[in-house]
């Protein structure tokens, strides 16, 4: 495929457990997951679903056909194993993750992100510190041959859910740490993973609209700082929840 696109691997299964079916739950006039698809299109990112060969997932193939949009089907567990495979089939060099419980990421800085890979050759371009705080504005570019080189050997019941041990494993890896293109305002959480997220989310889009830019959110909150009171407590549980799982 074309080396001057930007492809967008979008990450998501419906066999979510704190919040079931949260990818299918409505955001405005579409699904958490019609709206992921809608904004990679609107920042001119190619689109591609990444979600499981579990039959649970059959409703994710069937909102890709709608939105003509491609829908690749693999590993229910291994994440990484996905993202290979889904590179290979395509003939895809480079990607960056979408993750669907991100629905307000910033578009420009994937852009970015997966400039920054192409033109300093590097492996890897990790996440912001305020994204991967919670702020969930920015993905990770990654060179595909280095995600296969990650699951060579693992399988298909492999946890790869936090992917930075398995990537980390490899010889001489070329990680740069992406910095923050814009100040973004403290204790904003937008990923979707509590009642109380899904809340938040609600609310944006029924102030702002649907398809809006990361900095017209920045500025609601920095003007609405009390906004953040509505689910930013929920964020110390989630960091442990994570932390937990990396030192398994």
């Amino acid at each position: 495929m074309s080396e001057n696109k930007v492809y967008g691997f979008i990450t998501v299964r419906t066999s979510s457990t704190r919040l079931p079916n949260k990818c299918l739950l409505p955001l405005g006039n579409n699904s958490v997951i019609e709206h992921v698809i809608k904004r990679c299109l609107s920042y001119g990112v190619e689109p591609i679903v990444c979600t499981t060969s579990d039959p649970s997932d059959d409703i994710i193939k069937q909102i890709s056909n709608k939105l003509n949009v491609k829908c690749f089907r693999g590993s229910k567990i291994n994440k990484l194993k996905r993202w290979a495979d889904c590179a290979n089939y395509y003939n895809i060099e480079y990607f960056h993750t979408v993750d669907a419980d991100d629905p307000f990421f910033d578009g420009d800085e994937m852009k970015i992100s997966i400039n920054k890979l192409k033109e300093g050759n590097y492996d890897i371009v990790s996440p912001t510190i305020s994204s991967s705080n919670g702020g969930a504005s920015v993905g990770y570019s990654l060179k595909s041959k280095i995600v296969s080189e990650a699951v060579k050997n693992t399988n298909n019941l492999t946890d790869t859910e936090m992917i930075e041990s398995f990537l980390n494993d490899i010889d001489n890896l070329k990680i740069h740490n992406l910095q923050e293109s814009v100040i973004r305002p403290p204790k904003v959480r937008l990923t979707l993973d509590y009642e109380e997220d899904y809340l938040l989310l609600k609310v944006i889009v029924q102030i702002l609209g649907e398809n809006i830019s990361r900095n017209k959110i920045d500025c609601l909150f920095v003007d609405n700082p009390d906004l953040s009171k509505i689910n930013w407590f929920r964020n110390q549980e989630w960091k442990e929840k994570q932390n937990s799982k990396i030192n398994k």
